[in-house]
């Protein structure tokens, strides 16, 4: 479940490994680019954490909510 925190939409994704880490970034950064959108995220061994806010606007924007949903949905499948 994405939380809310400090004006930003967090979420932390585990994976077995660092590979199946490192191949949904990638998922994600394609998405990203398609919705205009630059998360910020880190990624440690098989751990993935995410915070969206839109920058311009300096809080959680509609923009954010899309993204997230997107990635839920590849962290889906």
């Amino acid at each position: 479940m994405w939380q809310e925190i400090n004006n930003k939409l967090t979420k932390t994704f585990t994976f077995r490994d660092f590979d199946e880490a490192w191949a949904f970034m990638g998922q994600v950064a394609a998405l990203a680019k398609q919705l205009d959108h630059h998360p910020t995220w880190t990624n440690e061994y098989n751990t993935v954490k995410f915070e969206l806010s839109t920058h311009s606007e300096g809080k959680i924007t509609d923009k954010d909510r899309q993204l997230a949903e997107a990635i839920d949905n590849l962290s889906n499948k």
